[in-house]
């Protein structure tokens, strides 16, 4: 089987448990959460490597024109983006990286990379959604209501994914996704070496 890791790009609505999927995916030891890099100054709980790389805008825009990045985008004056290099690295030693990034960056590391899996992650309902922003307590009806906007301009976007997972209890969606990733591993597309390999012992 490939002993590649697999790329696992996780988009979804605001409200869809990416976070937290995410999360439990990274207590195996061959799952790890991409880290991207920003130009907006860290939070004071933010630690530089393991939440973001900061930046400046100057060094980042060097970064977007050498090619170090297989996707960015500029949101409210300050720059993101998924550095290349780390993930190249960790994929050739067999290590899954998860991205949780927008369905627009999702779409680019697709064209950069295409070995890359892409996986759309919704509640059970849009009610359930609703309720799972109310429930926060952060945000008011104005601002939920425009996140279910939003998530319905993304559902029409989710036709370009290779997957759609809905996600009814977090344990069971990280298992399922799993799943996934096994099943990626095992396409013969992937592993067309080890088919070349059989025929040439057989004589």
């Amino acid at each position: 089987m490939d002993s590649r890791g697999v790329l696992l790009i996780i988009s979804g609505p605001s409200g869809s448990g990416k976070g937290t999927v995410a999360e439990i995916l990274t207590r195996e030891d061959d799952y790890f959460l991409s880290v991207s890099a920003t130009t907006r100054a860290p939070r004071d709980y933010e630690i530089p490597g393991e939440h973001y790389y900061f930046m400046t805008k100057e060094e980042f825009l060097s970064k977007v024109r050498d090619g170090e990045f297989l996707e960015w985008a500029e949101f409210c004056g300050n720059c993101y983006g998924t550095p290349k290099k780390e993930i190249m690295e960790r994929l050739d030693k067999g290590q899954n990286i998860i991205l949780e990034i927008e369905v627009q960056g999702a779409l680019q590391v697709k064209n950069e990379y295409p070995e890359a899996v892409l996986v759309f992650m919704i509640p059970p309902s849009a009610q359930e959604l609703k309720k799972r922003l109310a429930g926060r307590g952060t945000e008011t009806e104005e601002v939920i209501l425009e996140r279910l906007e939003r998530a319905l301009i993304e559902l029409d976007v989710a036709n370009m994914y290779d997957y759609l997972v809905i996600n009814h209890v977090s344990d069971q969606t990280a298992e399922d996704l799993k799943g996934i990733v096994m099943a990626e591993k095992q396409k013969v597309s992937r592993n067309k070496e080890i088919i070349q390999e059989f025929k040439g012992e057989v004589f």
